[in-house]
C-alpha cells in the first residue's frame, strides 16, 4: 500500500513561535507590520513546498501578549489577499471568529480571496471568546458552551450557504436573451437561527475550490463533534503519541458517522522544531533562545497552569511537586485543563524536572522537537504511520530562518522517503491536500443539513 504523504502547514508569527524570537532581529520595532518580513516567510513556505500558511488570530483589541512580544497586529484578511499576489501555489488559511459579527462578511471575504487566489483560500473557525475580545464588541459577558457553539454551527451554516448560493452554472452570459445571470438557477439562501438570520444569494460566484477549505482548532468534546461535522483539516494540540493517536480515532469515526470519509477530515497537530546539524548544534540554538526569555514570568505562567504557589517552583531543577498538582487539579479553570494535561503527560513521559517542564512551550502548548533534520522527519512519519497525524502545523522558532532550514534540509530528507511532494499536485488547496473539490449536494454537504 502506498504510504501517504505527510501534509504541512505553517504557523505564521511576525518574529517566530518562539517568544524571545524578536530579540534576534535587527528591525526589532516593526516587525509585526512589515508586509515585506510576511512576503518572505510565505515565500519560503512555498519554496517548501508547504501545503498552506497559517494565520492565527484572536477578534478584539490589543491583548497581553503584545507587552511581552511582537503581536498579531494586520487584519489577517488582509494579510492572505496581499500574499496571494506574491504567491501561486500555497494555501492561504485565515482565522476569523465565529462569535461576532455577521456570518455574510466573512462568506464573501473568503470567497473573495479563493478567487483572487486562484482557489487557495481556506477559513479557519475559532470560538474564542476573550476578555479583549468581549471588551471590543461592547459585552459585558460571553455565552456558555451550549449557546457558543450553537452560535458556531449557525454562523458556519450561513457561510457555507452563501458560498453554495451563485454556482458557476447561473451565470449563462447569453446575449441572444441578454441574459447575464440566471435566477432561476441560484440556490438563495433562507435561514432562520435563534442567533443568526440571512436571506439571498451572495455577490461572489462559487470559488475556484468550490467551496475554500475549512480548517477548525480546539479540543473539547463540542469542538471535536463540530470539527468533525464542518471542517475539513483539524488542528490540535497532541504532545504525546497516545493521546494522538487516540484524538484521531476519535474524530475520524465522527466524521464517519456524519456521512464523510475520514479520509477527507485531516489532523494537523501543532509541532515546534528546533533543529541544528547535530543534537548537541540544536540543543545549543534552544538555549540561547530560552536564555532570552523572561524566567520569572514563564515560573508564574506555569504556576497557573499547575495551580501550585510559584514558591514551590523556584528550584527549577528540583522535581516537579506532582502530590500538590494532582491535588489541585480541580482547581483549574475548564478553558485550561487540556493544555495542562497534555503538558502533564509529556513531563511524566520524560521525567522532566521544573526546568524542562517550564521551557516547554507552554505558552505555545505545542509539542517541541529538539534535534537533526533527519531525526525531525522521522519523527514526523512515526505519528503518521502509527495514525497519529496526517501531517502538522509547524511552529517555527525563528520565521523565516528556521523556515529555510525546513525546507532546505527536512523537506529533502521525507523526499527520499517518499513521504513528501516534490512538486504541486494541482492549482488548489483542495487539490494539494489531496481533498475533493466541493460539489454542492453531495455527502460532505449533507452534514450542514443534519
Amino acid at each position: 500500500m502506498t504510504r501517504p504523504h505527510i501534509r504541512l502547514g505553517v504557523n505564521v508569527l511576525a518574529s517566530g513561535r518562539h517568544d524571545a524570537a524578536w530579540k534576534t532581529f535587527d528591525d526589532k520595532r516593526h516587525l509585526s507590520t512589515d508586509i515585506d518580513h510576511f512576503v518572505q516567510i510565505a515565500t519560503s513556505a512555498e519554496r517548501g513546498l508547504f501545503d498552506a500558511i497559517f494565520f492565527a488570530d484572536g477578534p478584539g483589541g490589543l491583548v497581553s501578549e503584545a507587552h511581552s512580544r511582537p503581536w498579531r497586529a494586520l487584519d489577517p484578511m488582509v494579510l492572505v489577499a496581499n500574499l496571494a499576489a506574491h504567491t501561486e501555489h500555497v494555501g492561504l488559511v485565515c482565522t476569523t471568529t465565529t462569535l461576532f459579527g455577521h456570518p455574510h462578511t466573512i462568506a464573501r471575504q473568503i470567497a473573495s480571496v479563493d478567487h483572487a487566489s486562484g482557489g487557495r483560500a481556506a477559513w479557519n473557525i475559532i470560538t474564542s471568546q476573550t476578555a479583549p475580545a468581549l471588551g471590543a464588541f461592547g459585552l459585558s459577558q460571553g455565552w456558555d458552551q451550549q449557546d457558543r457553539y450553537l452560535r458556531a454551527e449557525e454562523f458556519v451554516r450561513i457561510v457555507t450557504g452563501f458560498w453554495d448560493s451563485l454556482p458557476d452554472e447561473a451565470v449563462v452570459a447569453d446575449t441572444e436573451r441578454s441574459l447575464y445571470l440566471d435566477p432561476a438557477r441560484l440556490r438563495p439562501l433562507a435561514f432562520e437561527g435563534q442567533h443568526f438570520s440571512a436571506r439571498g444569494a451572495l455577490s461572489v460566484p462559487e470559488t475556484p475550490q468550490g467551496r475554500p477549505v475549512i480548517f477548525q482548532a480546539g479540543q473539547s468534546a463540542d469542538s471535536r463533534a463540530f470539527g468533525a461535522r464542518y471542517a475539513d483539516a483539524l488542528f490540535t494540540g497532541q504532545r504525546v503519541i497516545e493521546g494522538a493517536q487516540a484524538f484521531y480515532s476519535e474524530v475520524k469515526a465522527l466524521a464517519l458517522g456524519y456521512g464523510r470519509d475520514p479520509d477527507h477530515l485531516l489532523v494537523m497537530p501543532g509541532l515546534f522544531p528546533i533543529l541544528g546539524a547535530t543534537e548537541e548544534e540544536a540543543r545549543r540554538r534552544k538555549r540561547a533562545l530560552d536564555d532570552g526569555l523572561d524566567a520569572a514570568a514563564l515560573r508564574d505562567e506555569l504556576s497557573h497552569h499547575l495551580a501550585v504557589d510559584p514558591d514551590r517552583l523556584a528550584d527549577l531543577d528540583a522535581p516537579l511537586p506532582w502530590a500538590e498538582i494532582e491535588a489541585n487539579e480541580d482547581s483549574v479553570p475548564i478553558a485550561s485543563r487540556w493544555h495542562r494535561n497534555e503538558m502533564l503527560k509529556e513531563a511524566r513521559l520524560n521525567g522532566w524536572n521544573i526546568r524542562d517542564l517550564m521551557f516547554s512551550n507552554i505558552t505555545g502548548g505545542h509539542r517541541v522537537y529538539v534535534g537533526t533534520p533527519e531525526s525531525f522527519a522521522l519523527d514526523m512519519v512515526d505519528w503518521v504511520d502509527r495514525r497519529g497525524a496526517d501531517g502538522f502545523n509547524l511552529n517555527i522558532d525563528v520565521q523565516p530562518e528556521g523556515l529555510d532550514l525546513i525546507a532546505d534540509q527536512v523537506i529533502p530528507v521525507l523526499q527520499r522517503l517518499g513521504r513528501y511532494r516534490r512538486g504541486y499536485e494541482g492549482r488548489t488547496l483542495r487539490d494539494n491536500l489531496g481533498l475533493p473539490r466541493f460539489v454542492a449536494g453531495d455527502a460532505a454537504d449533507l452534514r450542514a443539513a443534519v
